[in-house]
């Protein structure tokens, strides 16, 4: 279930929600609080303005789209065009002019190691445009 989706009814123990979302956790940032860090900060970096809780909702609804996307797929750029039609259902949480953002970043996460170096602001501007690229098209 991704972020944007919603369960009226939800009827589950303590335990079974806390294991949820320690498990939930664990695959948003497998390597931890640092990861974590470095992501927000980066994000931060390229978008001030914005509050972080909901660049880290905008981005973990994007990485489940596209990890999802990448399961009905063999080629990355297929799986970037079915996250961008996909991202149209989540236009309260994924804003249109972030969408590249968001890509860029979910590419980025999907390739960092125990190390955490995502690539700088700068570098990451430049796969933004590239995806904007292919955004284009589609608005």
């Amino acid at each position: 279930m991704a972020l944007g989706d919603f369960t009226l009814f939800q009827f589950k123990s303590k335990e079974q929600t806390e294991r949820e979302a320690a498990e939930y956790e664990v695959w948003a940032f497998p390597y931890g609080e640092k990861q974590k860090e470095a992501l927000t900060s980066l994000l931060k970096e390229l978008s001030p303005k914005d509050k972080e809780q909901l660049m880290l909702i905008s981005f973990l609804t994007c990485k489940e789209l596209f990890e999802a996307a990448v399961k009905e797929t063999d080629s990355e750029a297929d799986a970037i065009q079915r996250l961008i039609a996909k991202a149209g259902k989540y236009k309260q949480i994924i804003r249109k002019n972030d969408l590249s953002m968001y890509i860029a970043a979910v590419i980025a996460d999907a390739t960092i190691d125990e190390n955490c170096e995502y690539p700088t602001a700068d570098e990451l501007r430049g796969r933004m445009q590239e995806m904007e690229e292919i955004i284009k098209p589609r608005r």
